[in-house]
């Protein structure tokens, strides 16, 4: 996928219209950098979440799930660095008072905005400091938390004591996370409020090599999963120089947005540096015994995936237009079990009792096999079409006369209109319940 010029606004624009994701605290003005989830953003993030959760948690039988609360100690992010270096550059323009990420200027001193002079790059902690407590002082401050991977690494001992797992084993978490980011932009890409998937692997140092290259299978195909445009896939070994200090080997996965490539996920291998870090600062012991005696430090192996970032690069890769003449079909082609709806059902006529009761029956009964389904009767058959094309809804079932017809070659059949071709099938109404309960568990079982 190319950049392409105005394909971010008819996403923003179709995500805000249809129920996908909104700006937060709209009318008030907004706040730069945050985001509401409406309905079908809601459940469009939760099947990618449930996704992740089923491909790298519960299939597996050695990782095992955390919910770490937000709010930690202060002393786990000093003892990880973020107290002291989780900081970006930050430059203030003389004249207009903007303020930007140095490392996101180009060319050098001139304000993009006001063309005034920029000052001198400070370091700018991202940290959202707060207070825990009736008092406001030193010993009350607490951190939002930047990422979920500390509420991991400080649960280590916790499921070594409670599950007795033997290496290799992982600990996963999806949460929130928040980084007071200088200058927030392209839609949900950079936000100050996000949600991650991350899953922390510990393993033997002198196996991390093939771990590594298994999670970065995995990751591949996760996005395969996903419905994303694999030629728009990429990934990125960086740099002996670039990396961090107590990394061998990081690869970032990156995307090619609307806006141009970015980075949408991470593949780390962190050595021992978070638990040997930890085990310092907290002064309690994080090894683990092979049972023979013997205690190491694990080293880890680190997949870590933006929520939101998915999302965006779910909705860029499902947009589609299909152009006939004057008139622009335009439809979210997410695979079934991605989509936030998985079938709409419509009687013909809504002035009908015998087309509605019909219809009803027929809701009810997909409704307990595929739970995100919509019932739809507000305006013509096209008018639906159109509407549920938009929101990415794989199948449409009408219920028309011939469904209670006599013929009984017709009768208890609908018919099917498949979102990306257009087509029309009639089929039986089991038949049609089992097409849609099928498409969905496809990478669900």
């Amino acid at each position: 996928m190319q950049k392409e010029e105005g394909l971010m606004e008819k996403i923003t624009s179709l995500a805000k219209r249809r129920g996908f994701i909104f700006p937060g605290s709209e009318i008030y003005g907004g706040l730069s950098g945050t985001y509401d989830y409406g309905p079908l953003g809601v459940a469009l993030k939760n099947n990618v979440k449930n996704l992740w959760w089923r491909m790298f948690v519960d299939s597996r039988d050695d990782v095992y799930g955390v919910d770490a609360a937000i709010l930690m100690n202060s002393k786990a992010w000093e003892a990880s660095g973020h107290v002291s270096g989780f900081s970006d550059p930050l430059v203030e323009c003389k004249k207009c008072k903007r303020r930007f990420r140095a490392d996101h200027l180009e060319g050098g001193k001139k304000c993009p905005e006001c063309g005034g002079e920029l000052g001198e790059a400070r370091q700018f902690n991202m940290m959202f400091k707060t207070h825990a407590g009736a008092t406001e002082d030193e010993s009350s401050v607490v951190y939002l938390r930047p990422e979920t991977a500390g509420g991991i690494f400080v649960n280590f001992k916790n499921i070594i004591d409670t599950f007795h797992p033997k290496l290799p084993f992982g600990i996963a978490q999806i949460g929130k996370a928040f980084r007071n980011e200088i200058a927030p932009r392209d839609f949900v890409f950079r936000s100050r409020e996000f949600e991650q998937m991350e899953l922390e692997y510990f393993v033997n140092e002198n196996s991390w090599e093939g771990a590594f290259e298994e999670w970065r299978k995995d990751m591949v195909h996760f996005a395969e999963a996903c419905g994303l445009s694999m030629d728009s896939f990429h990934s990125k070994d960086i740099e002996a120089g670039d990396l961090a200090h107590y990394s061998k080997k990081t690869i970032d996965f990156e995307f090619d947005f609307p806006f141009g490539r970015g980075e949408l996920w991470g593949l780390a291998y962190r050595g021992d540096f978070d638990l040997s870090a930890h085990e310092k600062g907290s002064t309690v012991e994080l090894k683990y015994s092979d049972g023979e005696g013997a205690k190491i430090t694990p080293h880890v192996i680190e997949p870590s995936l933006g929520v939101d970032r998915t999302v965006l690069a779910i909705l860029a890769s499902a947009y589609k237009e299909d152009v006939t003449g004057d008139d622009t079909r335009v439809y979210l082609a997410f695979p079934s079990h991605i989509a936030p709806i998985k079938a709409a059902v419509f009687p013909l006529l809504k002035n009908k009792p015998e087309l509605v009761e019909k219809a009803r029956e027929v809701y009810t009964a997909l409704k307990k096999k595929v739970p995100q389904v919509m019932w739809d009767d507000n305006g013509n058959i096209g008018k639906r079409y159109r509407r549920q094309d938009e929101i990415g809804t794989p199948w449409c079932i009408t219920i028309d006369f011939d469904t209670l017809g006599e013929n009984p070659e017709q009768k208890d059949t609908v018919t099917v209109r498949n979102r990306d071709t257009g087509s029309q099938e009639r089929m039986p109404i089991d038949t049609a319940i089992e097409m849609v309960a099928g498409g969905v568990s496809l990478y669900l079982q």
